[in-house]
């Protein structure tokens, strides 16, 4: 069984940073690419960014490129997502998910593709 579990989110300005951190257990975490979602209230889930086990590849949505980072440490089993030059529209629940195929090597980023979810932090962004 994994769990995976949020922290970081908040209230901020426009133009704020916060940074996310998924923390993960129950598998080899280094094997596995991980990927960060967002749903707004009356909207679907979507992804915002995603990175390979090894770190070595990440996707990002067009609407938070040059934004935001995804980055991991896959010693202390962590994702994270570094949110800078926060907008309004970036209001959210943000959730981590963990890929549901070990090795993949390119980075997976539908829905589908991923098999444990965390249970979400809220990230409000204020105009």
């Amino acid at each position: 069984q994994v769990q995976l579990v949020e922290s970081g989110g908040g209230l901020v300005q426009a133009g704020g940073s916060l940074r996310l951190s998924c923390a993960a257990s129950g598998r080899t975490f280094s094997r596995y690419g991980m990927g960060w979602f967002r749903q707004a209230p009356g909207k679907e889930r979507e992804i915002v960014g995603a990175i390979t086990g090894n770190g070595n590849i990440r996707y990002y949505a067009a609407s938070v490129k040059g934004r935001f980072t995804i980055s991991r440490d896959n010693a202390n089993n962590t994702v994270y997502l570094q949110m800078n030059s926060l907008k309004p529209e970036d209001t959210a629940v943000y959730y981590c998910a963990a890929d549901r195929t070990p090795g993949r090597v390119v980075v997976a980023t539908t829905l589908v593709d991923y098999t444990y979810w965390g249970q979400g932090t809220q990230v409000t962004v204020s105009s």
